[in-house]
């Protein structure tokens, strides 16, 4: 008996996916387990597996292509059984290009304009597959110049990519088009502008989709206010010079690193900033998770550093580095990034001075850090050069008031003035 191949939720947020790539084909045979194709929930690109034994039929979904969570994208058949199985809900159709739009999500996309193609009258008589015979109607591709790779010689999807991919031309000798493949974009620096168009539309990704949610939940309903403090940092840079002098081959220390391991020694001490705002209570946790905001390709992500106050150094760091690389190449898992009980943003390896950051909600606080940078300041009666850090705590009112985040922020600055009170 058929089974169908639905967009599942695979992340515990995503309410729509974007096919990004089938690593099956119609007509290849799956396995329960094997991954059929990669999907980009709102956080990550993610593998969506078959739940049967048999061969794929009725790919729906095109790569690049996003439709709801419990659509049909296809269905798995049993080898020789019929694969006219109804699908029971329609995937969202793929947009149109307009002029100047940057809209890639068609596999194929011809380089140079040309009107509206429909197959030649005689194509229904090729062996082909339903998404072959859409994508060569659209791009205008006569089927009979094709040769098929598909059991009893069927033309497939991978076809039409092979002919793309080596430049040759499958339509007839008149049609004088190059085809190419182009995968969707990601930003605008991605697609790059139509000569002479006023202006470049290019589709939301779902990453970006999500934190425009996140921050219509924060930034509206969370009664944001703001502390300062200015950090002086140079004991805090000696330590860390010392420590990678000590630890040699085996790694090395950031700023970032003690900061974030500062943030949660601090939290352990102030226990009200280490909470949720949930509907009717508030939760005030035990452990102390910190959330790193990595930037990425098309948005920002943050991957969580759980138990981040019983870590050392040398592990948070490996950790950090770890999470940012998954984060960049879009590999995190749900339970990698979701479950921070506070969060970390930190630009100041862009040389910025000061900025405020936006909780993450359930969260209560975010600490925004900026650029350590030599300022002259009065030390000990005299007007020397020191390194000094700005850091910004942004607060839900709700949760934590004005006298609350200024002790905390008190503790993290004692914390990274002199190291050695981490240890108390």
């Amino acid at each position: 008996m058929a089974t169908k191949v639905f967009m599942e939720a695979l992340s515990p947020t995503m309410e729509e996916g974007r096919l990004v790539k089938w690593h099956k084909r119609e007509g290849d045979a799956v396995k329960t387990g094997e991954t059929l194709a990669e999907v980009e929930t709102d956080k990550a690109v993610m593998e969506l597996v078959a739940r049967a034994d048999g061969v794929l039929r009725q790919v729906a979904v095109t790569e690049g292509q996003t439709v709801p969570v419990g659509n049909v994208v296809a269905v798995i058949a049993a080898p020789g059984e019929s694969p006219d199985v109804p699908a029971a809900t329609s995937p969202r159709p793929a947009p149109t290009p307009a002029v100047g739009s940057g809209e890639r999500g068609a596999v194929l996309v011809a380089a140079a304009p040309r009107p509206t193609p429909t197959a030649p009258a005689d194509a229904t008589r090729v062996k082909a597959s339903p998404l072959a015979r859409r994508i060569a109607r659209e791009a205008g591709v006569d089927l009979k110049l094709v040769t098929g790779s598909g059991p009893g010689g069927r033309v497939v999807r991978k076809d039409l990519e092979r002919t793309a991919a080596t430049g040759t031309s499958a339509s007839p000798p008149s049609a004088a088009q190059r085809m190419e493949p182009l995968p969707a974009p990601r930003s605008p620096a991605a697609a790059p502008a139509v000569e002479g168009a006023p202006y470049q539309d290019v589709p939301l990704t779902q990453i970006r989709k999500t934190i425009a949610k996140r921050l219509a939940t924060s930034l509206g309903p969370i009664p944001h206010f703001f502390l300062t403090t200015e950090v002086d940092m140079e004991r805090a840079a000696e330590a860390r010079d010392a420590l990678n002098r000590q630890l040699g081959d085996r790694g090395k220390v950031s700023f970032n690193d003690v900061i974030v391991k500062a943030t949660a020694l601090a939290l352990t001490k102030h226990r009200a900033c280490n909470a949720w705002f949930q509907d009717d209570h508030i939760r005030y946790w035990t452990e102390v998770h910190i959330g790193v905001a990595v930037a990425v390709e098309d948005g920002l992500i943050t991957p969580v550093i759980r138990n981040a106050d019983l870590k050392p150094l040398l592990e948070i760091g490996r950790e950090a580095r770890e999470l940012a690389e998954k984060a960049r190449s879009r590999r995190l898992q749900p339970s990698e990034y979701t479950g921070a009980t506070f969060s970390v943003s930190n630009l100041g390896m862009f040389e910025i001075d000061q900025f405020t950051a936006v909780i993450n909600p359930p969260e209560a606080g975010i600490i925004a850090v900026g650029t350590i940078t030599p300022k002259p300041v009065v030390w000990d009666g005299q007007v020397v050069a020191r390194r000094r850090m700005r850091i910004t705590m942004s607060c839900d009112h709700r949760v934590i008031d004005g006298a609350t985040g200024a002790a905390f922020l008190k503790t993290l600055k004692e914390m990274l003035e002199n190291p050695l009170a981490m240890l108390l």
